[in-house]
Formats: structure tokens, C-alpha cells, sequence
């Protein structure tokens, strides 16, 4: 199987991947800014301008041959379009659900399908992709599944979000993988794919220029909502190509403990029960700093 990362450029993904998760995070605050826009509206509205972000900023980096490339291969073999159906499909869902369940009372299962996910994707590198572990990345591996079994043990189980993050976004991963797209351009073809429905939300309801009309501050919001979301998604993009997957899978731990930041900033508490389950996730997070650190060093 070909290797995901370039082993080239780690510290480079590790820079990419830590920002993305940064600008993620910022989005979950960001979205309460929106009032009273919905979760759908907004997911509507990020797909819709965040695409020219990104045409944009491909065009003035010249990656834009990517997109050539896969126009070629679409040309000479149709059936790709059925794959790249597929990725949009997963990529598509998996914004909507980020957008609507902090609105809707479902960030805690989404939450806890984010610390699931970095370990599901530990573990298809290794035992998919064969990608070797070094002892800090195990040991950050175990502390952080410590943190997610407490998580579980308190919870109670298994939500359908939680296995939606945990289970859909590998799968997109390895889908990309299987159709030579992960790169910028098949994360344009994935956004521009998802257009149909994400127009529908936005003006294909009655009440959707209505919040525009009562707060025309939201025009703006919106603009800036997509060029957070583009740099966020070409930052994440190109660090998943960078990175080997269980490193890559192991930094989105950063994004989790961020957004509990975040919840703390805008009033929440962390229960007296909880404390067992963020514990273990940041110490996984400082073993994964320990082990870049070391790396740059060697580098040098």
C-alpha cells in the first residue's frame, strides 16, 4: 500500500494539523456569532462560500492542477464519479453534524465521537497500513484510551453521532486514499459536490434570507465563516497527506481538548466525573508535543 505521510515534511504536518485544529475549534465559538441562523443554514452557507475560498486560494498557489487531474481521470474513466459521490457524501455529512449538534443539544455525543476518532485512526494505520508506532506515540495511544473508557464508563454507550465521527471520518480517509484524491483537489471536488444540497438549505427554505433581512451583520459573518472554514480545510487536508495516519490520528486530540476551551469560555463546567476522561486525553496531547520536539531536534 502506498504510505499516506511524507516522511519528508513531518514537522510541517504537525504545524498544518495543530492550526487546523485550532481554526475547528474556533468555529464551534464562532457558530453561537450566527444567531439565529440554524445549524443547517450555517452548514448551507459554509459549503456555499467557503468553495470560491478555496478555488482562490488553489489558483493563486498553483494547485489547481490537481483539480485538472482529476478531471482527466473522470474523462477517461466515468466511474470515478460514483467514488468521488461517495467521499462528498462523507465529507458533507460530517460538516452538517458539526454545525447542527452544538445547536441541538447533541455536543456531548459528538464531542465523544472526536476522542474516538484519533484512536480509530491509530489503529487503522497500524493494522491496516503496517505504520510503525514509536514508544511516545503508544504511550500517548494508551493515556488517551484511558481517557475515552471513562468517557464511555460515564456516558453509558454509544451515540449514532459519536459513531458517525468516529467510523465516518476514517472511512472518508481511506476512500481518498483508495481513489488517488487526497490532495486539495479532491477536497474541491468533495466541497463542490456537496453544492446541490447545501443550495437547497439556503434558498430553497421560506425563512432563508428572513435572518439576513432582521440582522444584516450576518452577511459578513458569513464571509468570514467561510475563509475560517477554507484555511481550516487545506490546513487538515494537506497535513492528513503529509502525516502518517497514526500520528495524524493521534494529533486530533487537539481539536477536542480546544473545544472544551471553548465550552469552558462560553460558561460550562467540567463535572467532578469528567476529570478522569480529560486528564489522560491532555497528557496524551503533551507526549505527542514531547515527541515533535524531539524529532526538530534530531532534524537539526
Amino acid at each position: 500500500m502506498m504510505q499516506l505521510g511524507n516522511n519528508g515534511h513531518p514537522y510541517r504536518g504537525v504545524a498544518l494539523s495543530v492550526t487546523s485544529s485550532c481554526l475547528f475549534a474556533g468555529l464551534y465559538y464562532y457558530a453561537t456569532l450566527l444567531s439565529p441562523l440554524s445549524g443547517e443554514q450555517i452548514f448551507g452557507w459554509r459549503m456555499l462560500l467557503t468553495l470560491p475560498c478555496v478555488t482562490l486560494f488553489m489558483l493563486v498557489s498553483r494547485e489547481w492542477k490537481h483539480v485538472v487531474q482529476v478531471f482527466t481521470r473522470l474523462r477517461r474513466r466515468p466511474a470515478l464519479f460514483l467514488g468521488l459521490l461517495c467521499s462528498s457524501a462523507l465529507l458533507g455529512t460530517q460538516q452538517w453534524l458539526f454545525m447542527w449538534a452544538p445547536l441541538n443539544g447533541r455536543g456531548l455525543q459528538v464531542s465523544l465521537g472526536y476522542f474516538l476518532l484519533p484512536l480509530v485512526m491509530l489503529l487503522v494505520g497500524r493494522l491496516l497500513y503496517r505504520e510503525p508506532l514509536s514508544w511516545l506515540q503508544t504511550l500517548a495511544g494508551v493515556s488517551a484510551a484511558c481517557g475515552v473508557a471513562h468517557e464511555l464508563y460515564r456516558v453509558g454507550g454509544f451515540s449514532w453521532e459519536a459513531l458517525l465521527v468516529a467510523l465516518g471520518f476514517p472511512l472518508y480517509f481511506m476512500l481518498r486514499r483508495r481513489l488517488a484524491t487526497e490532495h486539495l483537489g479532491g477536497l474541491w471536488f468533495d466541497m463542490l459536490l456537496t453544492l446541490p444540497f447545501a443550495t437547497w438549505v439556503v434558498v430553497g427554505q421560506h425563512t432563508g434570507s428572513q435572518p439576513f433581512v432582521q440582522h444584516p451583520s450576518l452577511y459578513l459573518l458569513v464571509i468570514i465563516l467561510a475563509l475560517i472554514s477554507a484555511t481550516a480545510f487545506m490546513a487538515y487536508i494537506t497535513a492528513s497527506r503529509l502525516l502518517p495516519m497514526g500520528l495524524f490520528g493521534l494529533l486530533g486530540y487537539v481539536e477536542p481538548v480546544l473545544m472544551l476551551l471553548v465550552a469552558l469560555t462560553l460558561g460550562e463546567h467540567i463535572q467532578a466525573d469528567e476529570w478522569l476522561t480529560y486528564f489522560p486525553i491532555w497528557a496524551a496531547v503533551a507526549l505527542l508535543v514531547v515527541e515533535g520536539v524531539k524529532h526538530v531536534l534530531r532534524e537539526r
